[in-house]
């Protein structure tokens, strides 16, 4: 069943990343565990999905506008940003790292290949082994304030960093 808003966000949710530590697209971090309901603890957090790292609309028009718009998001009270894909962890870092991101910026590039967020919290795509492309704002206290998702996968309306905007 997916979250809604109202809901508490599960304990025991982990993503894996490489952490970006050198911008170079090339070198390659270790892929790690994160746990996600231990470090959103205590911050707002938004957790956006997507289909796919480098796939066309996530690459020009989802993402994009994140990342271009991350202080207006800070400014928000927004402690982090993840983008979840079920692609791996070496992929998401990757795309991180094409797109501009050295490390430093609160905006983590997470796979969703472990424990299958999408598929039992979230709205799988019905793509295959695809995530939806979707969005939630998760509250300092743990609570879900806002979840959308994409009724057309190949579109960038409520799951979009304007549409969170609107909504802190």
């Amino acid at each position: 069943m997916p979250l809604q808003a109202g809901d508490k966000f599960p304990s025991g949710v982990e993503f894996e990343w490489a952490p970006i530590t050198d911008p170079d697209p090339t070198a390659c971090g270790r892929p790690q565990p994160y746990d996600a309901s231990k470090e959103f603890a205590g911050k707002k957090a938004v957790l956006v999905s997507v289909p796919g790292a480098f796939t066309p609309g996530c690459q020009a028009y989802h993402l994009p506008p994140y990342i271009s718009k991350i202080n207006d998001l800070k400014a928000k009270g927004v402690d982090l940003v993840v983008v979840i894909a079920s692609n791996d962890a070496w992929v998401m870092s990757a795309w991180g790292k094409v797109n501009g991101m050295k490390g430093d910026e609160p905006i983590y590039f997470m796979s969703d290949t472990k424990t299958l967020f999408s598929k039992n919290y979230g709205w799988a795509a019905g793509m295959g082994d695809r995530n939806g492309r979707w969005v939630m704002i998760i509250e300092k206290d743990g609570t879900i304030s806002y979840a959308e998702r994409e009724q057309n996968p190949g579109q960038v309306t409520v799951s979009g960093a304007d549409a969170v905007i609107a909504k802190l």
